[in-house]
């Protein structure tokens, strides 16, 4: 009975991570396909840059939303254990960065992945610690570079490290791995860009140069 529970959240968490939240705003407020535009990937980041802030913002929660609901929820009904939530969280992830409903091209994965972490959470309060500190990291990085590319590889580097260092579930552990190998080998354009300084910054006030006299 396992198998099929897991079969069925394997398939809903696909599906639902494979809903290309960034191509359907792109397309409702301003008639365009977001993947001809920005960095042309299908994830938050570029959604802010193309639509603006409260577009970007929307992405931002459902990209999120989308690694937290089969988690929490499908998981939670079908097969509330490890094991069916790992499921979840791994089809989730692929759905949204292979969507079925776009020729199997989808974002980075790093809200989702941040979605599926926050469920864990909720789920699972051994991992609580290991997933505050990843996030922590991540904010901390962002805001002493103003790069989301390099805060998200980098919080995806600690995060199996923090796993460890806490005494995570085994299976969690090697999701925690899966996502690290994931988020770096979806963000090797942007390493290249960083490489040639070429790799854009967001504007946060207080990373502006002071103008000299």
């Amino acid at each position: 009975m396992n198998m099929l529970n897991w079969f069925l959240i394997a398939v809903v968490s696909y599906l639902l991570g494979s809903i290309p939240t960034a191509f359907i705003f792109g397309k409702v407020m301003k008639g365009i396909d977001i993947r001809e535009h920005g960095s042309g990937n299908m994830g938050a980041t570029n959604a802010f840059r193309v639509l603006g802030k409260l577009p970007g913002s929307a992405v931002l929660i459902l990209d999120m939303l989308k690694g937290l609901i089969p988690v929490v929820l499908v998981a939670g009904w079908l097969s509330p254990g490890v094991e069916g939530r790992i499921v979840a969280a791994v089809s989730v992830v692929c759905g949204h960065n292979w969507t079925c409903f776009l020729g199997f091209k989808g974002g980075k994965g790093v809200a989702t992945s941040a979605g599926v972490l926050i469920g864990l959470t909720i789920a699972l309060p051994a991992v609580r610690w290991p997933v505050g500190l990843c996030l922590l990291s991540w904010l901390g990085c962002f805001l002493a570079t103003a790069y989301i590319s390099v805060s998200s590889i980098l919080a995806a580097i600690l995060l199996p490290v923090f796993m460890i260092a806490f005494s995570a579930p085994f299976a969690v552990i090697l999701l925690s791995i899966l996502f690290c190998v994931l988020v770096v080998v979806r963000h090797q354009p942007n390493i290249h860009r960083l490489l040639n300084g070429q790799e854009t910054k967001v504007p946060l006030p207080f990373h502006k140069k002071v103008s000299r006299p």
